[in-house]
């Protein structure tokens, strides 16, 4: 996924269905095309292309009327999919939320897609994706008020409708909107590093981080006091990950019980303090693979995982490769 001469750009194209959801339609062409067009970017040799190549196509390649009244008009043909690496499939209204069915016409073009090729919703785009047969057998995620809807469509779909996004690999979908942002930021990270995730975000100004399995619907009542919630500890946890801390460390800086500190936690973050902290660490570690020579005993250490065993056990399961294999991915000479 790096750019690198002679390397072409991941071709990103985005189907705009009738009726988009407008905020959508735009996700992709922000947060992917800012990975390579932020000024913080880092240097490439000359000539080398950008990482992503963004594009947008209709089934018809005619306008398309967005959620927002106004028509959008494709980038390029529809025959642009047979040349994709990713197809997105931003939110919709109508049509196949209601149906459970898509027109034959997309059938069609659907099956023009490589079958490498990576597939991609965002919020009701899900329908889409479940109608064509994408995620038959597979878990899935869309908006949590359309759950009734997708599981009487769809029932063969493992539908998850409490987390942001899943990502089964080939095929990943998410909640609303903001859960969109949450993907795209979660694929740049996988293609491309913590590193381009944390600019594009901060280019944004938005987290550069909600883990996938973070709750979509959180209740969650406004303290009396401004000061009295978990974030000052969350601040106070982050500048000290080497530490050895543990729950009651955490519950003991916010001035609370074990017990409130783990229920006010999960009321205001939708997790438990504990997969906070650790998934906290588990960035940190990819941080400091990705950007420092120091071995992996002292990068172990600086993440507060202790040992280098510990530090394998928690980067494996939360992205399936070792550290050393980690650091080889994101530190080849060059994709700097």
């Amino acid at each position: 996924m790096s750019a690198r001469p002679g390397r072409p750009p991941h071709r990103v194209v985005v189907l705009a269905l009738e009726n988009v959801v407008a905020f959508e339609l735009g996700l992709p062409h922000r947060f992917l095309r800012a990975a390579a067009l932020d000024p913080g970017w880092p240097a490439t040799p000359t000539g080398a292309p950008l990482p992503y190549e963004v594009a947008m196509c209709t089934l018809d390649d005619g306008p398309v009327t967005t959620s927002a009244g106004y028509q959008a008009l494709p980038t390029h043909p529809s025959s642009l999919l047979a040349e994709a690496d990713t197809v997105i499939v931003p939110g919709i209204y109508g049509g196949v939320v209601d149906t459970g069915t898509v027109p034959e016409a997309l059938r069609d073009l659907a099956a023009t897609v490589r079958p490498d090729a990576r597939w991609i919703s965002i919020c009701t785009g899900a329908f889409a994706l479940a109608a064509l047969g994408l995620l038959d057998g597979r878990t899935a995620t869309t908006h949590w008020c359309h759950v009734d809807a997708f599981r009487r469509h769809f029932p063969q779909v493992r539908l998850d409708p409490e987390v942001l996004y899943v990502d089964e690999g080939d095929v990943l979908t998410s909640a609303g909107n903001a859960a969109g942002i949450d993907l795209l930021l979660h694929l740049v990270r996988s293609d491309l590093g913590t590193e381009a995730a944390n600019r594009v975000a901060r280019s944004a100004v938005v987290a550069p981080w909600r883990a996938g399995g973070q709750a979509q619907f959180i209740d969650r009542p406004v303290p009396d006091e401004v000061d009295a919630g978990t974030g000052p500890t969350r601040v106070w946890a982050l500048e000290r990950l080497g530490e050895p801390l543990g729950l009651a460390d955490l519950a003991r800086h916010a001035g609370m019980s074990v017990r409130t500190f783990t229920r006010r936690f999960r009321d205001e973050t939708g997790e438990t303090a504990v997969t906070w902290l650790t998934r906290a660490r588990v960035d940190r570690a990819r941080h400091l693979l990705e950007t420092t020579d120091l071995p992996v005993d002292r990068v172990a250490a600086e993440a507060g995982f202790g040992t280098t065993a510990s530090l394998r056990q928690h980067l494996s399961a939360a992205v399936g490769v070792s550290p050393l294999a980690y650091r080889r991915t994101y530190r080849e000479p060059d994709s700097a």
